[in-house]
């Protein structure tokens, strides 16, 4: 196989594995993640390996343990995907070290791992994707499918936490995940593309965020 048939391999099979979820990480998630993966890549100076970046961009939900009850099973079954379509081990591995490392759960872990060039290119894709119109959509999406409380002045967004206490969602409301995770996401961007979209999502959140709040009284 080339690499052209390799992709159009793996988007069909992410397309299967992802066409059904009702959570925001959807294959409309994916494609997005994987067009703001080529479109910081067309932007990069040096060197990185193209097959690596969009092909983590395809498949870094497909193991992941907010999505899927067995992790293991998944990425086990992903690694016997990418051999059937004549990935190399090491090609499979590359792959899997980024999609291992690259959610912003992990940086709650004191687990950092530095990311290759194609893996900062497809972990700043997903952060974009979580902020900015889309962003602002998908956490309401989210926080609507797992019954989460819109918003309460009165809980305030907590300042540090644990995975396990990032994911318990009984803590958290709607809009404080903006404050507990998406407001922060600018600063991490690793790539210069990543960099420039981050600045105009940002400033499209927070001028929500004022106009959320003054609404929320109903007074204005």
């Amino acid at each position: 196989m080339n690499t052209a048939q390799q992709l159009r391999a793996i988007h069909q099979y992410t397309y299967e594995k992802m066409k059904s979820d009702k959570t925001g990480h959807g294959f409309d998630h994916i494609q997005r993640v994987v067009n703001l993966t080529k479109y910081i890549a067309a932007q990069e100076t040096q060197p990185f390996n193209y097959l690596t970046a969009v092909s983590a961009a395809y498949l870094h939900d497909i193991a992941d343990d907010k999505l899927v009850t067995d992790v293991q099973a998944s990425e086990t079954e992903m690694k016997n995907f990418l051999t059937s379509i004549e990935f190399l081990p090491s090609q499979i591995a590359a792959i899997t070290t980024i999609t291992h490392n690259m959610s912003f759960s992990k940086s709650l872990e004191n687990k950092h791992q530095q990311l290759s060039l194609a893996g900062q290119m497809v972990q700043d894709a997903d952060r974009l994707d979580a902020i900015g119109a889309i962003g602002i959509t998908r956490a309401i999406y989210y926080g609507g499918a797992h019954q989460e409380i819109i918003y309460d002045p009165k809980i305030k967004p907590r300042k540090s936490f644990s995975k396990q206490e990032y994911r318990d969602l009984d803590n958290e409301t709607i809009i404080n995940h903006f404050y507990e995770k998406l407001l922060k996401l600018k600063v991490l961007m690793n790539t210069t593309g990543g960099k420039l979209l981050a600045e105009q999502r940002q400033q499209f959140m927070l001028d929500f965020l004022t106009e959320f709040k003054a609404e929320w009284t109903g007074e204005k």
